[in-house]
């Protein structure tokens, strides 16, 4: 497994040197940066980390409304672009918050339909897309991809490996628990796994809910071996937030 770090949550409500931030964070044992800002990527890749994600467009905004197909293909086409002009890995979508009647049938179909030729340019760009699982009942009001089932049918709807699940730990555990058997049951559908403790989005301690070591061991155990981006805003100083939670991954304990 990789660790990567998303650069928003690390920077919440704080004032850092990019320079001196991501050489600490590379010196740590972080092999990639999350949703960075496009200005940086060259001193990120100049100190060894990947450019891992990039958002594609609002989350509010997705896929689930075939009205919105052709604006929102040009426009994650263009992020699909600059993402690969840029040395990026992989491109975030969305399914997008609820409309009308809400029903998630015509939603999945919705987004198999619209997503087919993005995934296809995506593709040929060298890039993967990752269709993230959020929750709706705190952070994302509204969000219709909030259930891990709405998520894997539309990447087994799309049907190629250059689109996958960006598994969030923190946002199933606020909407459906289970994760061990969740991941079990949907591994070959997950190309992204995010943690963050559980319910407040902090450090991956024991003043959360998410026994973070067996999901790393059950990765381990899976056979996991692409990135896990820690998501979560650090109580306390946080490169050391990020090293004790790649230390969880780094060495995972018993195999769930």
């Amino acid at each position: 497994m990789r660790q990567s770090f998303a650069w928003w949550s690390f920077t919440a409500g704080r004032e850092v040197e990019p320079a001196p931030f991501l050489r600490a964070a590379a010196e740590a044992g972080a092999q990639g940066v999350e949703m960075l800002p496009p200005e940086l990527w060259p001193l990120a890749r100049e100190l060894g980390l990947s450019i891992v994600t990039v958002t594609g467009h609002k989350l509010e905004e997705g896929f689930n409304d075939p009205a919105r197909h052709g604006v929102l293909s040009d426009h994650v086409r263009r992020t699909i672009d600059a993402a690969a002009e840029g040395g990026a890995e992989a491109v975030i979508v969305f399914a997008g918050n609820r409309f009308g009647d809400g029903d998630d049938e015509r939603a999945v179909a919705a987004c198999v339909e619209g997503l087919g030729p993005v995934v296809e340019h995506a593709q040929g760009a060298g890039m993967r897309l990752l269709m993230e699982l959020l929750n709706s009942k705190v952070d994302h009001p509204g969000q219709q991809c909030d259930r891990t089932e709405f998520g894997a049918q539309v990447v087994r709807g799309v049907g190629s490996p250059t689109l996958k699940l960006l598994y969030d730990g923190y946002h199933m555990q606020l909407m459906e628990g289970d994760l061990s058997r969740t991941i079990k049951a949907n591994f070959e559908l997950i190309g992204h796994v995010h943690t963050a403790g559980a319910p407040g989005r902090r450090d991956l301690d024991d003043r959360q809910e998410i026994n973070w070591r067996a999901i790393a061991g059950l990765l381990d155990h899976l056979g996991y071996d692409q990135w896990v981006g820690h998501e979560f805003i650090p109580r306390g100083e946080p490169i050391a937030a990020l090293s004790q939670a790649m230390a969880l991954f780094d060495a995972p304990g018993g195999k769930a």
